[in-house]
């Protein structure tokens, strides 16, 4: 059985063993010999017995327990020795300098003693050795210069950046030895808060720190090396914050923009709404896409700050992994989104009508492109669209996406083919969004007035609606297309297309798969032949005639008559006549 003791320390009532009662009472008497002659010597005691007060009530899980034996040998051995209490500024005067010192340890903490806000601004000011006015007029700047958006990097800083609490925190963010020397210095100026400046200090690392007097040669190297390759780090860690910062406030600013503009309807919306699929808002996407984009580079700018603040408070696993939650399904939400809009556009079908045209062999037919002021003043093939309005004000799509392919026929009347084809989720679906198309041709006297464009309603929505024309006209007609039709019939090969651009404004006569001009040159005119096989051609202007087959070829020019087969080479000029034979 052993006897108690009822102690006040620091304003705490503890029960103590008798033993231990002693050994405290020891320890305290000891520490206060050692600072008989300190200034502030009470105040140091009393923060030193509120530290031991408070390792007490952190070891004891009830007021009734008692303090035992044990417990103050391992508070003795948080708080240190006597002697490492022994802190008058005389104390090392007579002992030999170390030659060289351990640099301190420098960390970024918040100020909130000199703070305005949050203490982030004197915290980095502390940390780059500058005043903090400049880096609060930067912050301003910053904000203005960003239209407030660089406020959440300092929000984020006001929250992962840890607060000076205790005073050796405020050794650390100044860049200060953190021993009891100058614990006691913090004290004498005023500090109240002192049981926190024994706070998670080992005493007796600091003291062995004070106590050792040079360093090696290569401590030394290493010591550079460390302090080089700190730096490298650093850099990193800046580029790191800056590329995730400047992402995160343009993803902010871009949302918000969106957002800003839906609200005022802006027509970029408009196309957005004609192009998208409708399973989802628009809002929703952007949502996603942002936690796509913005949550790795959100981690890219927390991993700088870790690089530079070695004491940055974590934003925890549940954090993490919400974040990591947040963007998986954002992932899966934009494939899903993906995978609906590649399906909108996964089929292709067209609707083609015939009509016969009053235009006859020996006819002249003037071709001509009409638009419509009211939805745009350019007459030129477009394959993108535009949101407009009709004379109800209706939303309309509107396409200049329209090709114009003139062809001969052997009828003896001229027809017009319009083809209009669509994409959709299937055939069916991409056929009724082709016949929802609105196209329209006029032929009054001759004169045959093709829209340049087409409509369609917003309900179908903009799945690469196109229109395909084609002229057939009968041999021995006469073609006149205006300027505005160049870009209508500029075609490749393949489509067939009699009408080569140039030839724009000429009397074109039709011939069997071809055209002849009438009011070209007179020393030069041109024909076009469909040859079946591409190695076979006619070619008849004013330099002569070169026609080229499979097996033979003849060149007549001012120079003579070339011809040359399989076997026989033949050579006819102002010299005469040769023929060879490629036998011999």
């Amino acid at each position: 059985m052993n006897k108690t003791v009822n102690i006040n320390l620091a304003g705490i009532f503890f029960h103590i063993d008798e033993d231990a009662y002693l050994k405290l009472q020891r320890y305290i008497d000891a520490i206060k010999r050692s600072f008989t002659d300190s200034q502030g010597r009470d105040e140091i005691i009393t923060d030193i017995e509120a530290r031991i007060a408070e390792l007490f009530t952190e070891n004891l899980q009830t007021d009734r327990q008692v303090v035992s034996s044990k417990l103050v040998d391992k508070v003795i051995g948080i708080m240190g020795q006597p002697e490492d209490y022994l802190v008058d500024e005389e104390i090392f005067e007579d002992e030999p300098q170390p030659q060289n010192p351990s640099r301190p340890i420098k960390k970024l903490f918040r100020d909130t003693d000199n703070s305005y806000i949050g203490g982030v601004s004197a915290g980095l000011a502390h940390y780059l050795a500058i005043d903090a006015v400049w880096l609060r007029l930067f912050w301003i700047l910053l904000a203005l210069g960003s239209g407030g958006s660089f406020i959440l990097i300092y929000i984020l800083f006001w929250i992962l950046v840890p607060e000076a609490k205790t005073t050796t925190d405020k050794l650390m963010m100044k860049g200060e030895e953190v021993n009891i020397s100058n614990i006691e210095k913090k004290i004498k100026k005023g500090f109240d808060n002192v049981a926190d400046s024994v706070k998670n200090v080992d005493y007796q690392k600091y003291g062995s720190k004070v106590k050792s007097s040079s360093k090696s040669f290569f401590d030394t190297l290493g010591d550079i090396f460390m302090v080089l390759l700190t730096i490298f780090a650093k850099f990193i860690g800046v580029i790191l914050i800056l590329i995730g910062a400047i992402t995160i406030i343009g993803l902010v600013i871009g949302l918000f923009g969106f957002g800003f503009t839906n609200a005022i309807n802006l027509p970029v919306f408009d196309f957005i709404e004609a192009s998208a699929v409708n399973i989802i808002p628009f809002w929703l996407t952007a949502l996603m896409a942002f936690f796509i984009v913005g949550i790795p580079f959100f981690f890219l700018f927390y991993l700088g700050l870790k690089i530079l603040i070695n004491n940055l408070k974590s934003i925890g696993n549940i954090a993490k992994f919400s974040l990591l939650g947040i963007w998986i399904i954002s992932l899966l939400g934009l494939i899903a989104v993906g995978i609906l809009q590649a399906n909108e556009i996964a089929f292709e079908a067209n609707t083609t009508s015939k009509h016969e045209l009053a235009v006859t062999t020996g006819d002249t037919l003037y071709v001509k492109m009409q638009g419509n002021a009211n939805f745009s003043k350019s007459l030129r093939r477009n394959t993108g669209f535009d949101i407009v309005y009709d004379e109800n004000d209706t939303q309309q799509i509107f396409s200049r996406n329209v090709r114009l392919v003139v062809k001969s026929t052997k009828d003896s009347l001229a027809y017009i083919s319009i083809t209009k084809i669509a994409d959709g989720r299937s055939h069916a679906a991409a056929k009724e969004r082709a016949g929802n198309i609105n196209y329209e041709y006029i032929l009054v006297d001759n004169i045959l007035n093709l829209d340049g464009y087409f409509l369609t309603e917003m309900d179908n929505k903009y799945r690469n609606q196109k229109v395909e024309v084609e002229l057939y006209l009968p041999e021995g007609s006469i073609l006149n297309a205006d300027d505005n039709t160049y870009t209508y019939h500029s075609n490749t090969s393949s489509y067939g297309d009699i009408l080569d651009n140039g030839f724009e404004n000429k009397h074109l006569q039709i011939i069997n798969n071809g055209i002849k001009c009438l009011d070209c040159e007179d020393d030069t005119y041109n024909i076009d032949i469909k040859i079946s096989n591409e190695k076979e051609g006619i070619q008849l202007d004013s330099s002569g005639v070169k026609i080229n087959a499979d097996d033979a070829a003849l060149e007549i020019n001012s120079e003579g008559v070339k011809g040359e087969s399989k076997n026989i080479k033949v050579n006819i000029n102002e010299k005469g006549v040769e023929i060879k034979s490629k036998n011999n």
